[in-house]
């Protein structure tokens, strides 16, 4: 990606600036480093709780999107366990009001019993019918302190259980804020047809004056390596039985994720690919499967899914998964997989910069991975994969030992 310029402010906000002649729309990217990891075993929940807070308005700003729609701009927001990120797609000649709004909910939220009482409900809610109404909406609550017993990636986003959301204090609330939110611990990205001193202009006009604050230093367990198998059966009232299979792979700054990630595309990416063809079209033992990264930038899970057909016994099911895993560990992948699953790669980030956003986000989360400027190597990096790599990566992570097993069974009519 070209055009591409960096600077820092004082207050130790990061801002990259990528210049793009072809859309008339900026995008501007705002990512915070906290996610779930940075969470209290006591206190979960709390960097997706802020996501929602984050809407609730400033201190001068009590109407976040109702400013931005007169704008012409749009928002969205996502938390994830690794960072949270903010985005805002607006006309090049109102950009500055993107620059005003966030600069205002990064100085000073308007904290008020209302505002956490409004967004405290409607976390719960969702809780309620993303992950315990909904048919396997508890998988991942079952299956990351099953796969993880000490590092924070054991609780997802939403958080471990209802009640830490709802016992939030208000204080709880602004120790979150003033610990992680600051312009020392985010990026700033904006994408489009911009001039570069004037975003440095507008960048020190509404940010500069925000104050560094102490961010809490990151100090993670390590997840000791898992050296036993494990596995949970539960029953519920769903449709189809189905089987998650886990097994710990490497960070997303390691040598070997990009060798990960393509025996994830050789299994399951489309419908050429080894699991769709060997067991749905031919055997027909699952409805569906999946084999894919939990895309954790620190040390991740390679994930098996599948939804088990009719008459389809978890045993043989598992047999099965099993049985592909030993070929990618056993035989070299040939060259034609190898070379169609790089081109599909490929595409898909040729095509994602075409989308102004997904560049200023992508940009944002290369920063700070390690630098923006790495997001250039990313191509040639799955290239260079080789079918020896393939296989000898799948032999370090397809080990019994290294497996967690979620059997999800159908309760009896």
């Amino acid at each position: 990606m070209k055009n591409l310029e960096k600077f820092t402010l004082d207050n130790g906000l990061r801002v990259i600036v990528h210049k793009d002649k072809t859309t008339s729309v900026v995008a501007v990217n705002l990512l915070y480093d906290v996610g779930a990891k940075d969470e209290s075993p006591e206190r979960t929940g709390f960097a997706h709780l802020f996501e929602h807070l984050m809407f609730g308005g400033s201190v001068n700003i009590p109407f976040f999107d109702k400013a931005l729609q007169k704008a012409g701009g749009t928002d969205n927001a996502f938390t994830n366990n690794d960072y949270t990120n903010y985005y805002i797609s607006i006309p090049k000649n109102n950009i500055e009001t993107a620059f005003w709004l966030e600069s205002d909910r990064m100085m000073q939220l308007n904290f008020t019993k209302k505002s956490l009482e409004v967004q405290r409900n409607v976390v719960i809610e969702e809780f309620k019918q993303m992950y315990l109404n909904q048919p396997y909406g508890d998988v991942w609550l079952l299956m990351r302190p099953l796969a993880y017993k000490v590092h924070p990636y054991r609780w997802a986003t939403i958080g471990k259980n209802i009640s830490h959301i709802e016992k939030a204090t208000m204080q709880d609330v602004k120790d979150f804020y003033y610990n992680h939110y600051a312009p020392n611990n985010a990026i700033l990205t904006v994408a489009g047809d911009v001039d570069i001193d004037n975003i440095k202009k507008m960048t020190e006009k509404w940010f500069g004056t925000i104050e560094r604050r102490n961010i809490i230093k990151r100090n993670l367990p390590i997840e000791p390596k898992q050296t036993e198998a494990r596995t949970m059966t539960v029953k519920r009232n769903v449709p189809a039985n189905a089987i998650y299979k886990t097994f710990h792979i490497c960070s997303r700054r390691d040598r070997d994720f990009h060798t990960t990630d393509l025996i994830s595309d050789i299994l399951s990416a489309g419908e050429s690919s080894r699991l769709i063809q060997n067991l749905i079209k031919r055997k027909n033992i699952f409805t569906s499967i999946n084999a894919y990264l939990s895309g954790s930038i620190e040390n991740g899970l390679f994930v098996f899914s599948g939804k088990l057909s009719d008459g389809i016994s978890f045993e043989e099911a598992e047999y099965e998964i099993n049985r592909e895993i030993n070929l990618m560990t056993t035989e070299n992948v040939s060259d034609y997989e190898l070379q169609k699953v790089k081109n599909k790669i490929e595409s898909k980030i040729i095509f994602a910069e075409t989308n102004i956003l997904e560049k200023a986000m992508s940009l944002s989360f290369f920063e700070l991975l390690s630098s923006t400027e790495n997001i250039n190597d990313e191509v040639n990096k799955y290239i260079k994969v080789s079918a020896d790599d393939i296989r000898e990566t799948a032999s370090k992570i397809f080990r019994p030992e290294n497996c967690s097993t979620l059997y999800y069974a159908k309760s009896a009519e």
